[in-house]
């Protein structure tokens, strides 16, 4: 699934992104430590896994999503 970043806080490593329907879901530590980024910003695609109807995952869209 695929997303646009709302906003992202380097220090809770944690923030929230739009899906393109407008819907806005937040990702917490666990998700953006779970990828290779070392941070994210404002408009930025990325793409999601979603786990247990939260973000499990997040990367930028340009990189693979495990077990896609």
């Amino acid at each position: 699934m695929q997303a646009t970043v709302r906003t992202f806080d380097e220090t809770t490593r944690s923030g929230t992104v739009f899906l393109d329907d407008g819907t806005v879901l937040p990702f917490g530590a666990p998700a953006f430590d779970a990828g290779p980024l070392r941070l994210l910003r404002s408009g930025q695609r990325v793409n999601l896994a979603m786990s247990g109807g939260e973000i499990g995952y997040i990367t930028l869209s340009t990189f693979p999503v495990p077990d896609a």
